[in-house]
């Protein structure tokens, strides 16, 4: 009671939804969810993506990474903003990582790793997804969002869960599915809504997610 509500999508990217006790809504993307974790995994185990978060959860948070890759500019933007895999992608992981290697990519190419090192690079990559959401929760929530659902697929992932969890002490950190969505539909179902909402001409007051400077009918329709 008094308390708002968090939804957190954790596709390729990682985006936030605010609904505020006070009615107040905002939203935007913390950053990367698992574009970086499923290349990461694709390139050294031939997986499309890492069952549970399993070999994260194998590996150990390399600290001096991390802090370089939370270094990057995006994750102190004000919201509204937004971003995809034309920032976050496999050779700004590189970069970073040959960097905290001290490696020349010039003359190597990407930084040599091993297995015991890529199993800890998994694991940093998890705890920035789980950092960087935590902590915009934490910086524009206001200190009263008591639950947090999260849906798509990073929601299957128990060690990120978990993660989350332990970042967000006194926080109800949940999948999407224990209230009734599964957390792989909870994205096409709201593009279902917003296409209906387009359909009937239902102008959308989401200044404060698009930054636009009143409401707006999102999208256009054409007539076949």
């Amino acid at each position: 009671q008094g308390q708002g509500l968090a939804l957190l999508n954790l596709g390729g990217i990682a985006n936030l939804t605010l609904l505020r006790a006070d009615g107040g809504c905002t939203g935007f993307d913390c950053g990367p969810a698992n574009v970086l974790m499923d290349g990461w995994i694709a390139r050294h185990r031939g997986q499309a993506y890492d069952a549970g978060g399993a070999w994260a959860a194998s590996g150990r948070v390399l600290p001096d990474l991390l802090a370089r890759l939370r270094a990057e500019p995006f994750f102190e933007r004000q919201p509204p903003k937004s971003t995809g895999r034309d920032l976050f992608h496999p050779d700004w992981l590189d970069a970073h990582l040959s960097v905290h290697l001290s490696v020349d990519r010039a003359a190597t190419g990407p930084a040599p790793v091993d297995a015991a090192l890529a199993a800890d690079v998994q694991a940093t990559l998890a705890e920035l997804t789980a950092a960087t959401c935590a902590e915009d929760l934490r910086r524009h929530g206001g200190g009263a969002i008591g639950r947090l659902v999260v849906c798509g697929g990073g929601a299957l992932n128990t060690h990120l869960m978990a993660r989350l969890a332990a970042l967000l002490p006194g926080v109800q950190v949940l999948p999407s599915g224990e209230l009734g969505l599964p957390p792989l539909q909870v994205e096409a179902a709201a593009f279902a809504w917003l296409a209906w909402q387009t359909v009937q001409g239902q102008a959308q007051p989401l200044q404060s997610i698009t930054g636009a400077k009143g409401a707006r009918v999102l999208g256009c329709i054409y007539p076949a």
